[in-house]
């Protein structure tokens, strides 16, 4: 409940420095007005990087982008609640392009859906685990016997990376942790801050944001050991979208570092760039879940 009250003040805190302009309520629009164009509609669905009302405040300006770019078409983002519900969505093929994380990414292509880019440089995906500065722990094996947060069992920089990384400093996440996923990363940075858990699991791009945005609950935690990186997240495609416009949503993600008001989407976005990829540069990613899933865990969780 603590966490709970604390992540909806800081949402409050969040959402009344952008009061003045009336927002659309995320989700699907009703009217009882016929439509206005026959123009095709696509849904671009992003993974829980954030809580559904930072992602839209984060992510609206891409997709504000796109439509200018592209006017023949139309997209529409669409935020989840939790890992699971963004997962179900793939396993539907409901969104026609989709932003995973790279192990959701590998589920994807079993759905029909391709890689056209990745979010960010690689580098940059990397696990955190954070503990508060006046944490008595010191090394990874000061954790035993406590509890650990993470977004979901699913996020792989959040989550995978780092209970690999304690798994490779002598713990045995399913013996010597409570292990608790706590739904979003701002939630996992929380249950820190409030003492919940003895250290939690984020990766750079939400600790980045979450320190420009709460910047007196970040300066009281400190990130105590970083993973190696992986291939960052992809953007994807349905194989039922016609190529040519597949062609121009890359194109037009590519295009952001080329223009100031692209910047400042990509800015917002936490992102440095969209760069080429395709399914065979998340090849890496599989060979390190094989490895993690005969070591750790499996990564879906009963």
């Amino acid at each position: 409940m603590r966490v709970l009250l604390a992540l909806a003040a800081l949402l409050l805190t969040s959402l009344l420095s952008g009061c003045g302009r009336e927002e659309q309520p995320p989700g699907p629009q009703y009217s009882t007005a016929p439509a206005a164009s026959s123009k095709p509609e696509y849904t671009f669905a992003v993974h829980p990087l954030h809580n559904p009302a930072k992602l839209i405040q984060a992510y609206q300006p891409l997709i504000d982008e796109l439509n200018r770019r592209i006017p023949e078409a139309t997209f529409k983002l669409e935020s989840s609640k939790d890992y699971a519900s963004f997962e179900q969505k793939i396993t539907a093929k409901s969104p026609q392009f989709i932003l995973p994380n790279p192990w959701q990414t590998l589920q994807a292509m079993q759905s029909g859906y391709r890689v056209i880019a990745m979010a960010g440089d690689e580098t940059e995906f990397r696990g955190l685990i954070l503990v508060r500065k006046d944490s008595p722990v010191r090394q990874p094996t000061d954790l035993k016997g406590k509890a650990v947060s993470y977004p979901s069992a699913t996020a792989l920089a959040a989550c995978i990376l780092p209970q690999y990384f304690l798994y490779q400093q002598g713990i045995d996440i399913n013996k010597d942790l409570e292990n608790r996923y706590v739904g979003s990363q701002e939630s996992s940075i929380m249950n820190v801050f409030l003492g919940e858990t003895a250290a939690g699991a984020t990766w750079t791009l939400p600790w980045t944001l979450f320190q420009k945005e709460h910047p007196a609950e970040a300066a009281q935690l400190r990130v105590a050991w970083e993973t190696p990186h992986l291939q960052n997240n992809s953007v994807m495609v349905h194989h039922d979208v016609p190529a040519t416009v597949a062609s121009k949503v890359q194109h037009a993600l590519f295009a952001l570092t080329d223009s100031p008001e692209g910047r400042r989407i990509l800015d917002g976005m936490a992102t440095k760039a969209f760069y080429p990829a395709s399914n065979e540069t998340y090849t890496p990613v599989q060979n390190f879940i094989a490895d993690f899933e005969r070591k750790v865990r499996p990564v879906k969780q009963p």
